[in-house]
């Protein structure tokens, strides 16, 4: 289990031993060995990158001034891999090596993972209910069309390393072109959420959900409604 700061300080090279006093302190149950940790990270750019980087950056002043947020950035030390993939080739390979993937390739691959602590000071594994109370806690009413990074977002049972994918509509198309984009997407926010569990994605809360639902219909008007009558 690691928390915030601690997580920076490997990444950083600041600690440097899997029984450092910092790690024992966390785990005081476990058995850890005398060994070097080794870090591994994307060497392609790539949203998991800036996902990590930008939670390093807030719970971490010292990363946020030395390294800071990115899609790529100078990481202090540790070896790259390309994609997921590459990082967890390179993990699975290297005795004592810590790295980082998204959370289907940890599922389909049966990667070891650990417990975090989260803003609220409480344990949480990296599971769907995890994520989605992350999304459920976020506050969207002061960011514009929902860009809001979910990292270190509040609640007891948030994971602090999560992120969204979005999906970019063109206001100024005609109602009609929006009308059938619009239709898909209501079809996916509501009947497939079932397919996004099959390739180990999470749906988004209801009660987002119906967020983003009023936008559309705010913003987009007749092409909403048109979409959304059932």
């Amino acid at each position: 289990m690691f928390d915030g700061p601690t997580l920076a300080n490997i990444y950083l090279g600041k600690i440097t031993e899997w029984d450092d006093p910092a790690i024992k302190k966390l785990n005081p149950n476990a058995k850890l060995p005398h060994q070097a940790i080794s870090t591994v990270h994307r060497s392609d750019a790539s949203g998991t990158t800036f996902n990590f980087t930008d939670y390093l950056s807030k719970v971490s002043p010292e990363w946020k001034s030395a390294v800071g947020e990115g899609t790529t950035v100078s990481w202090p030390n540790g070896v790259g891999g390309k994609g997921n993939p590459g990082v967890a080739a390179v993990v699975q390979q290297s005795d004592g090596s810590i790295g980082y993937v998204e959370y289907a390739y940890v599922i389909q691959n049966h990667l070891t993972y650990v417990d975090m602590i989260n803003r609220a000071g409480m344990r949480v594994t990296p599971t769907m209910d995890a994520f989605q109370a992350a999304v459920a806690n976020a506050d969207f009413s002061k960011v514009q069309d929902f860009y809001l990074i979910l990292t270190d977002q509040p609640g007891e049972k948030s994971w602090p390393i999560t992120a969204a994918t979005y999906i970019l509509l063109r206001k100024d198309n005609p109602a009609d072109q929006n009308h059938a984009v619009l239709k898909f997407l209501d079809w996916a926010l509501r009947d497939g959420q079932a397919e996004a569990k099959k390739l180990d994605y999470v749906p988004l809360p209801d009660s987002v959900i119906t967020q983003i639902e009023a936008h559309w219909s705010k913003e987009l008007g007749d092409a909403w409604k048109m979409a959304s009558a059932r």
